[in-house]
């Protein structure tokens, strides 16, 4: 995958955009947790919330590897 370098502002932007999908992710499991704990559970907003959780470890992924340079083959 051939892409540019990325310029010190692209790398903050992208350690910033990772912060705040780590701490919305880190919410999403406090939010599952207590909801499971404490019946009766709504079982569909747990299955949206447990989805959306799993498109932002899919994100976080993503913008890590942007963040590792590429290494000539």
């Amino acid at each position: 995958m051939a892409m540019h370098p990325l310029s010190d502002t692209d790398i903050g932007d992208i350690h910033s955009q990772l912060r705040e999908l780590r701490t919305e992710h880190h919410d999403l499991d406090l939010v599952i947790a207590h909801l499971i704990d404490n019946p009766p559970p709504d079982e569909l907003l747990i299955r949206r919330l447990k989805k959306r959780k799993l498109l932002l470890k899919d994100r976080i992924f993503l913008l890590e590897q942007m963040l590792v340079p590429d290494i000539p083959a």
